[in-house]
């Protein structure tokens, strides 16, 4: 199955309702120019911070909020507020972002070292444009690379025990789209400080990035985990009556 021919309205629909999401399913599409199908994110750019860094979001995990209600496509300099954000999509380089306010303020604090971040994923090729959207929305012309999810401590279980080779993954939570893109892993984070000051998500939500095109094999998966789960739960709360 091609990305062309998968019914990512019914794969969003059938992940939605298998983990049970309160948000739905993000695509995320890499490109060297926006679709024609899709209007460019309507935000005014920011004024511009004392090191130049000026973006229509205060960081690019900030769409991956807006894409679950709408689809839309963002350029390059839409992204420019956070640093981190544009080395882990591929838009900047670490020597062209090093001088900037907010990676020293990452370093200064500690909150990463200098080592850490040589080493953080990043997606290789420099995108034109990059889509976000409602996965079940997906436009025909638009063919996601990605599909993010925001789950619950459940939901991931879920998740983890229908894919060994899902990566959990610490600070920033950004590179996780490179790697499901890069590496075409299912990789999940908890989530950084950063990332949640800027989202507004909840301390009890975790994300988890997908390669798309795998996405029928996982939806498959996560499928049968779900329902063994749900057998064992049910067992398991039978059991406990016995302690009433």
């Amino acid at each position: 199955m091609t990305a062309a021919t998968k019914d990512w309205a019914a794969l969003s629909d059938q992940l939605a309702q298998v983990l049970h999401l309160a948000v739905a399913p993000v695509a995320i599409s890499f490109s060297d120019s926006a679709p024609r199908s899709v209007a460019p994110f309507g935000a005014p750019m920011s004024a511009p911070a004392e090191d130049g860094r000026s973006g229509r979001v205060p960081a690019g995990c900030v769409f991956w909020v807006r894409g679950a209600e709408t689809t839309f496509s963002t350029a390059p300099e839409d992204h420019g507020n956070c640093s981190v954000g544009r080395v882990t999509h591929g838009l900047a380089s670490l020597d062209e972002v090093a001088g900037n306010d907010d990676v020293a303020a990452l370093l200064g604090s500690g909150w990463v070292s200098e080592e850490a971040v040589g080493q953080i994923p990043a997606v290789s090729t420099r995108p034109g444009s990059i889509t976000y959207g409602p996965l079940r929305e997906t436009p025909s012309d638009v063919d996601p690379d990605v599909v993010l999810l925001r789950v619950s401590g459940r939901q991931m279980m879920v998740l983890s025990d229908a894919l060994p080779a899902l990566s959990i993954e610490g600070k920033p939570q950004c590179h996780i789209v490179a790697l499901a893109k890069e590496q075409q892993i299912p990789a999940a984070s908890v989530g950084c400080a950063l990332s949640r000051a800027r989202t507004g998500m909840t301390p009890e939500e975790m994300t988890c990035a997908l390669p798309a095109a795998d996405l029928p094999e996982i939806v498959e998966a996560v499928t049968k985990a779900a329902e063994i789960d749900t057998t064992v739960a049910k067992y398991a709360a039978a059991d406990a009556r016995r302690f009433a």
